[in-house]
């Protein structure tokens, strides 16, 4: 009776354990902006199980609060051995009075992450 009454618990534990490696979605780790002359850089550091040509992060973007897209770096190869990474766009125009930024990422699967990085502009 005891054995019928932990397999149930024993195989939820096991679905639920793959669950993170199943999800696979790209991760924002981090962002950085600094002003240069009229623009901005952004250095946005990923992590994501890249295993090649065909699942890889392959964009990221900076967005205004409003949603108004401001600049994208597109990643053009996976970074299977690179990992996390760390890339970075200048010449972004934020528009005056926009204290802050979002950074969204994406892979080629699964397409736009959930996870929205914000990062305060100073």
């Amino acid at each position: 009776m005891y054995r019928k009454a932990v397999l149930p618990f024993t195989l939820l534990a096991i679905v639920f354990s793959w669950q993170p490696v199943l999800a696979d979605e790209v991760e924002i780790v981090g962002a950085t902006a600094k002003k240069s002359g009229s623009g901005w850089t952004f250095s946005v550091t990923l992590r994501h199980a890249d295993t090649g040509w065909d699942h890889y992060a392959d964009l990221w973007q900076v967005v205004s609060p409003e949603g108004d897209l401001l600049g994208e770096r597109v990643l053009l190869h996976p970074h299977v051995d690179e990992q996390p990474f760390t890339r970075s766009l200048s010449g972004v125009e934020v528009p005056e009075g926009i204290d802050e930024v979002v950074i969204r990422a994406r892979d080629s699967v699964h397409g736009v992450s959930p996870q929205e990085f914000t990062l305060q502009l100073r």
